[in-house]
C-alpha cells in the first residue's frame, strides 16, 4: 500500500493490517504471549525474542499509528503519560529547557513540574497561541517546544507551522536541534496533521478518540525522523511502559471507525456549541468552531474540523456543581473521546493537580465545565444539557 497516495479512511482500516500468515485472519490476532521459541541457537524468529521488546499485535498498531500521522516510526505505550514520559527520557536531559503550552493537561504539568524538574529539566509555560510569547522564553538551552492544540481545557490554538519555523530557526542559529512535540489527542490525525506542518514528534493518549470506546488506556509517540524513532524505541524497551496485546487490539479496532466517529463528534460538537453560546446561564463558550473564538480562523486553516471538545463557564463552582449533578445522558467522569458524552469539572478533576494560582493564570476558573460531546442523537444531548442548566 502506498500510504502517501491512500485515503485516510482506507489507512484506518488497512495500514499495518496484513492478513495473519498462518490462518489468513482478517483481524490482527491478540498474541498474548510473554516470549517466543527461537528457531535455533542465536536465531530468533523474525526478530521476536521477548514481548516487552516486540509483539505482533502491538507492532501492527504502531505501524498503523505511523501511517495515520505520516511519520517514520510509531510506538505504543501503557498510557498517554507513559508515552510522554518515554519521549522526554529519550529526547531531553538535565539542563535542557522546554517551552510548554501554559494550558497543558494537568497530568503533563504534574510530570514536568514534579518529576522531571527535580532532575534538572527546565520548563517555561507560555501561551503558545502567542508567537511572541514563545520567542520571548527561548534560551540557549532550549531543546523542545511542547504544544497542545487545541489545549485542554481552554481550547487555545497554536500555529504549528509558525512554531515549527521558530524551532528550525533556533536550531540553525544555535547548532543544537530544537524539536517541536505536539499533543494531538483532541484533534486526532483525522482533523490535524502536526508532522505535515513541521512538527518533529506527535504524542497521543490513545485512551481518548483513537480507541474511542472508553475501554482501554494507552498512549503513543510518532516521530517524523527515523533516528528519533529509534531513540523512542530504545527507551520504550529500556523503561518498559509498553501497551498490552489486548489493548493494542482494542485501539486498532477502534481506529477502524475513527473517521466515522470524528465526523459525528464534529457535527454534534458544533450543535452543542451553538446551543451553549445562546444559553442565558452560560457566561462563555470555548470552542474553536465558533467564529467568536480567538483562534477560529487559525483552526479553520490548520484543522479540517473542530471536533467535539467544548468548555463553558457557568460563573462559579456552585453553579457548575448544580449543573453536573443534574446531567443524566452525559456521564460525569474523567476522560474524553468516547462514543458517549462525558462531562467534567476541570478544576477538581482533570486539573486538580495544578496549583490554584496556576489554574487561575490559565483561565481554568471554578465555574468551568468541559464536555466531550459523544455521538448520540444531538437532540438528546441538547435536551439533557438544557435540563441540567435549568438547575443553575
Amino acid at each position: 500500500m502506498n500510504e502517501k497516495k491512500t485515503g485516510f479512511d482506507t489507512l484506518c482500516i488497512h495500514a499495518g493490517q496484513e492478513p495473519e500468515p498462518v490462518t489468513g485472519a482478517v483481524a490482527v490476532p491478540i498474541f498474548q504471549t510473554s516470549t517466543y521459541v527461537q528457531e535455533s541457537f542465536g536465531k530468533p524468529r523474525s526478530g521476536y525474542e521477548y514481548a516487552r521488546t516486540k509483539n505482533p499485535t502491538r507492532l501492527a498498531l504502531e505501524q498503523l499509528l505511523a501511517a495515520l500521522e505520516g511519520g517514520a516510526a510509531g510506538h505504543a505505550f501503557a498510557s498517554g503519560m507513559a508515552a510522554i514520559t518515554t519521549m522526554m527520557l529519550a529526547l531531553v536531559k538535565g539542563g535542557d529547557h522546554v517551552v510548554v503550552s501554559r494550558d497543558t493537561y494537568g497530568g503533563t504539568y504534574r510530570l514536568f513540574s514534579k518529576v522531571l524538574a527535580p532532575f534538572g529539566v527546565l520548563f517555561d509555560y507560555v501561551d503558545t497561541s502567542d508567537l511572541s510569547a514563545v520567542k520571548a522564553v527561548i534560551r540557549p538551552a532550549t531543546r523542545m517546544i511542547y504544544a497542545e492544540t487545541p489545549t485542554n481545557p481552554t481550547m487555545e490554538i497554536a500555529d504549528l507551522a509558525a512554531i515549527a519555523a521558530i524551532a528550525r530557526e533556533v536550531s540553525a542559529r544555535g547548532g543544537a536541534k530544537v524539536r517541536l512535540a505536539v499533543d494531538n489527542t483532541f484533534a486526532t490525525p483525522f482533523f490535524q496533521k502536526p508532522l505535515a506542518l513541521g512538527a518533529d514528534v506527535v504524542v497521543h493518549s490513545t485512551t481518548k478518540y483513537l480507541n474511542g470506546h472508553s475501554d482501554s488506556v494507552g498512549g503513543a509517540v510518532v516521530c517524523a525522523d527515523a533516528e528519533d524513532g529509534a531513540k523512542i524505541g530504545f527507551a520504550q524497551n529500556a523503561a518498559g511502559g509498553i501497551l498490552s496485546p489486548f489493548d493494542s487490539f482494542l485501539v486498532t479496532r477502534g481506529i477502524k471507525t475513527l473517521p466515522v466517529r470524528m465526523r459525528a463528534h464534529d457535527a454534534n460538537g458544533r450543535a452543542v456549541a451553538i446551543f451553549l453560546s445562546s444559553h442565558p446561564k452560560v457566561r462563555r463558550v470555548l470552542y474553536p468552531g465558533l467564529p467568536s473564538h480567538p483562534g477560529h480562523a487559525l483552526a479553520a486553516r490548520q484543522m479540517s474540523g473542530f471536533g467535539g471538545m467544548i468548555s463553558f463557564d457557568l460563573g462559579s463552582e456552585e453553579a457548575a456543581r448544580r449543573m453536573l449533578d443534574r446531567v443524566r445522558l452525559c456521564a460525569l467522569g474523567e476522560s474524553l473521546g468516547g462514543v458517549e458524552s462525558l462531562i467534567s469539572h476541570p478544576a477538581t478533576m482533570t486539573h486538580a493537580s495544578v496549583e490554584p494560582a496556576e489554574r487561575e493564570r490559565r483561565g481554568i476558573t471554578p465555574g468551568l465545565v468541559r464536555i466531550s460531546v459523544g455521538i448520540e442523537d444531538a437532540a438528546d444531548i441538547l435536551t439533557d444539557l438544557g435540563a441540567a442548566l435549568s438547575a443553575v
